[in-house]
């Protein structure tokens, strides 16, 4: 499933693809800190009828970090980059986080090669300025672990860390084991990144989902980017923080297959 490699701009892309390589294409594009595992169980639910890509942006995971910092643009050439390393055209893409702003990004450059958006726990505009500067210096002085556990506040919800505190620790492993340079790389491209003007242009089918207890991105910023997109539909996962693809994958998976099936994506 794993472990294949494309040469893209500069750099190396780690991807997975898996799935019936004639079905509708649906691309995950994951958030900040994390790799392609996050969408393994959505995956798993998915499979069977959908040709699926996942992968790791530069700076994470076991792709390569490239010149950093970056920009949304170059994440979303990236992407657009492994497509054509595919061959796959006529895409829908499911974005959490930064990986939605991927995503508002690739449409925005080529937008008759999607076909459907999945927005999760995302906006045309993450965070201000001052937020993402102090971040990125915090993570100079310090590294990553010394904002390790209130990361993982605003990534899972406090059931899930009070009852899962196995997971909850190795996902605060996969994120401080992030390159610093490919996670300040990505804090740049998030604070200097804004797509608020282009989400008015969106003309494809859009789903956009949030947490309840969603600290990153609350629920009030992801309705907000909903009601700029034209037709959008919005979905509040209940008692769910940023990562519905760990807490809650079979309720993600289910909203993804109705989504698809409504608007005649498969």
């Amino acid at each position: 499933m794993s472990l294949h490699v494309a040469p893209i701009n500069g750099t190396h892309i780690h991807y997975a693809q898996t799935g019936p390589k004639d079905g509708p294409v649906l691309v995950f594009s994951n958030s900040l800190g994390t790799d392609l595992r996050i969408w393994d169980d959505v995956v798993a639910g998915l499979s069977d009828r959908f040709n699926i890509v996942t992968y790791d942006k530069r700076g994470h995971g076991l792709s390569g970090i490239g010149d950093a910092p970056y920009d949304v643009s170059l994440h979303a050439s990236d992407l657009i980059g492994l497509l054509d390393h595919l061959g796959l055209d006529q895409v829908i893409i499911c974005g959490l986080s930064v990986g939605g702003l991927i995503a508002q990004k690739v449409i925005a450059e080529q937008p008759k090669r999607i076909r459907g958006l999945i927005l999760c726990d995302t906006a045309s505009k993450l965070g201000d300025y001052d937020g993402w500067n102090s971040r990125i210096e915090a993570i100079k002085a310090d590294g990553i672990e010394v904002l390790g556990d209130a990361i993982m506040e605003r990534w899972l919800s406090p059931d899930f860390r009070a009852n899962r505190p196995l997971e909850t620790a190795m996902y605060r492993d996969m994120l401080v084991r992030t390159t610093a340079d490919g996670y300040i790389g990505t804090c740049v491209a998030l604070r200097d990144g804004d797509l608020r003007d282009a989400a008015g242009k969106i003309s494809v089918p859009t789903l956009c989902i949030c947490g309840s207890v969603d600290l990153a991105t609350p629920p009030d910023v992801v309705r907000a980017m909903a009601g700029m997109i034209p037709n959008a539909t919005f979905e509040l996962i209940d008692g769910v923080g940023h990562l519905p693809c760990i807490e809650t994958p079979e309720q993600l998976t289910r909203l993804i297959d109705r989504f698809t099936k409504e608007n005649n994506l498969v």
